[in-house]
């Protein structure tokens, strides 16, 4: 099994910036994880997903955003269409043949554009407390007038010691990339994973992208005493059971 503490590959970008990976080989379509903010490839979702495709012997992209994890980079330099842009890259340089995209949060944001970015390589996404559109609903007035005059919003983690970090660039990027209100266009296989008791990303959330989006295989499973990361061994046994039969 591979773990955390295994040194990553790293792929350079055109402008030299180098981003860490592990590709694990495997029958396709190529799982393809993508985390959250302020997360990288080693938490607990994206290693238990790398020894389950270990086990099933399934092909299996995990990557660092630039600015995070391993890969290089500042992480207030990042935004979604960079990072977008980095998944891409990652995807297209490395990987051959359908995808079966899995995003954890904003990483749930960042699998519908790099969907909507690669349609004809999709074979089906699974979103894990997906959170697209978090700029428009996720901050208060006060919030985004910080952002405006300072350029930068420092607030306490749930999740982490270090405070969470948004950059005016990063919000201004999210406005740019809004999905919610419009229709989705993606007809592939869709599963939502959300917890009720979810206090970062609020359940309704779920059912809006949903209803955005055009294709009719859609299905949202809401776990009722689940919270935002959905990490209990119960959530992962959910997470490979949906994998497994959207692969099936």
């Amino acid at each position: 099994m591979m773990t955390s503490a295994e040194a990553p590959d790293l792929l350079a970008r055109p402008d030299g910036l180098r981003l860490a990976y592990h590709l694990r080989p495997g029958s396709g379509p190529t799982i393809v994880f993508l985390p959250g903010y302020m997360s990288d490839m080693t938490g607990s979702k994206a290693l238990a997903l790398d020894a389950w495709a270990e086990r099933e012997g399934r092909a299996l992209l995990r990557f660092d955003y630039s600015g995070c994890g391993a890969s290089e980079g500042a992480f207030d330099d990042g935004n979604l269409d960079i990072w977008r842009d980095d998944a891409l890259f990652l995807i297209d340089t490395l990987t051959r043949g359908p995808l079966l995209l899995v995003g954890s949060s904003m990483g749930g944001w960042l699998m519908l554009l790099v969907a909507l970015a690669r349609r004809e390589r999709v074979a089906g996404l699974v979103g894990i407390a997906a959170a697209p559109d978090f700029t428009s609903w996720g901050f208060t007035s006060a919030e985004k007038q910080i952002l405006a005059s300072e350029g930068l919003l420092l607030q306490p983690s749930a999740y982490s010691e270090q405070p969470s970090r948004t950059t005016l660039a990063f919000w201004e990027s999210g406005q740019r990339n809004l999905l919610l209100d419009s229709r989705i266009a993606l007809d592939c296989p869709v599963r939502l994973l959300h917890g009720k008791c979810d206090v970062d990303v609020p359940w309704p959330t779920a059912i809006r992208l949903a209803e955005a989006i055009e294709g009719d295989d859609v299905q949202l499973t809401l776990v009722k005493d689940g919270d935002h990361r959905l990490s209990r061994d119960q959530d992962i046994a959910l997470l490979f059971a949906t994998i497994e039969r959207l692969i099936a």
